[in-house]
């Protein structure tokens, strides 16, 4: 029983930057040695500074798209021969603009790295979990996820593969001592929607939340053992409202929010 409420050793994905790198910190405050990952050599600075909180921290820089990057990745966890206490399954990708206005190979990316890479970690290192008879993992998924992302219509429908296949994964692990919390914060404070040429939207130039607030929230959700944590009022509103709205409605709200400014002001 102590080993399944002591979080001795964590392994967080997209930990260089925004939730990622804020429920790193979260977890090394509260004494767990880390492994996290990221694309970019960034990770070795999110590194350092997290062992400066007096825990054990191992950078790997991995593609988490590609299988190799998640063979590398789970590789490394493996080689510690320590069980994995907690899993955050943060690395995601977006992109905004019109389907048909994006390129196809950034598309594949967005795809590879949210649904086929995030669903083969987890079916990897999760495996691990259910031998060794404990864990707690928190999925990052999305409240963009429960609405048709015009204008964003890939990332939307991968965070709604991952928010629907979260709660299954969560009840087929049911009674095996592993829980599975999937956390689902709305417009968050981070590089996202640079990386994702979103600047350029309402949504991209609006107030957001803090990601040290989300990550908390999902973090406490996560030892609470809850199915899911939406961070935050406005966003627990919206995904409350969300029940009760048409998807064709839906499409449109999110519209106003994701397109373009330039391609408004030309209509």
């Amino acid at each position: 029983m102590a080993a399944e409420n002591l979080i001795a050793f964590s392994v967080v994905t997209g930990a260089s930057s925004g939730i990622g790198r804020e429920l790193a910190r979260i977890a090394a405050e509260q004494g767990s040695d880390l492994i996290i990952v990221s694309t970019g050599p960034e990770i070795e600075t999110a590194a350092d500074e997290l062992r400066a909180l007096g825990v054990s921290v191992e950078a790997v820089q991995a593609d988490l798209s590609t299988p190799e990057g998640v063979d590398s990745l789970v590789a490394t966890v493996r080689k510690t021969g320590r069980p994995v206490d907690a899993l955050f399954a943060n690395a995601g990708r977006g992109l905004g603009k019109g389907f048909l206005d994006q390129d196809f190979v950034e598309i594949q990316k967005v795809i590879d790295t949210n649904v086929t890479g995030t669903t083969y970690l987890l079916h990897q290192l999760v495996g691990d979990m259910r031998r060794q008879g404990w864990g707690r993992v928190l999925i990052t998924g999305s409240i963009a996820g429960l609405m048709p992302g015009t204008y964003q219509a890939v990332y939307n429908a991968t965070k709604a593969y991952i928010d629907s296949f979260s709660y299954a994964l969560r009840h087929e692990l049911a009674d095996t001592g592993i829980t599975v919390t999937v956390l689902m914060p709305g417009a968050t404070e981070t590089d996202f929607f640079e990386t994702a040429d979103m600047l350029d939207t309402k949504v991209g130039q609006a107030k957001k939340d803090d990601p040290a607030m989300v990550a908390q929230a999902g973090y406490d959700a996560m030892l609470r053992g809850e199915g899911h944590e939406v961070s935050g009022f406005a966003n627990k509103l919206q995904a409350m409202m969300s029940r009760f709205l048409s998807d064709n409605r839906k499409a449109e709200m999110h519209k106003d929010m994701a397109q373009p400014l330039s391609e408004k002001s030309a209509h």
